[in-house]
């Protein structure tokens, strides 16, 4: 069975959110090396330690927001925003932007799958996810196919 989706644009508010959470859970342990740097405080009593720790974990924050957002705005990568649609099978994930172009995922290429509320998320690397809305397929048969593919890939637990 191949499931086939209405087409779908990938706004760039929702890369962004998606992309730090992504990073969130993949790299939540950054707040330790900035309570490590506060603990400067009990070696040589300073607010100095705890403000630059305080700095330090926001610049890291900000580091990822400036790459987010600097994605959705290189040339190369506005493909990505542009309305797609997607061939779904046991095979592959196909994006397609029109009915001659598109590009095949393997399975094997996607690092693991998240099944929120209303959507799945595809995650590549720590930058480059899919996300499939709900709301872009067909049937609710098809939404629970897409499961099944996830859960025999071992995508999802």
């Amino acid at each position: 069975m191949i499931v086939k989706t209405k087409k779908y644009k990938l706004e760039t508010g929702t890369y962004i959110k998606q992309g730090l959470k992504n990073i969130f859970k993949e790299q939540w342990w950054v707040i330790f090396i900035a309570i490590a740097i506060a603990c400067g405080y009990f070696w040589i009593p300073s607010w100095w330690w705890i403000s630059m720790a305080l700095l330090a974990y926001a610049l890291y924050w900000l580091f990822w927001v400036i790459q987010f957002a600097g994605v959705t705005q290189m040339e190369q990568n506005k493909v990505m925003f542009e309305k797609l649609s997607y061939e779904i099978d046991s095979r592959q994930v196909l994006m397609k932007i029109n009915s001659k172009q598109g590009m095949p995922i393997k399975w094997e290429m996607i690092k693991k799958a998240q099944i929120k509320e209303h959507a799945y998320i595809l995650v590549l690397s720590k930058a480059q996810f899919i996300h499939l809305p709900f709301k872009i397929f067909h049937s609710q048969n098809e939404i629970k196919f897409i499961e099944t593919i996830l859960k025999r890939k071992g995508l999802v637990s």
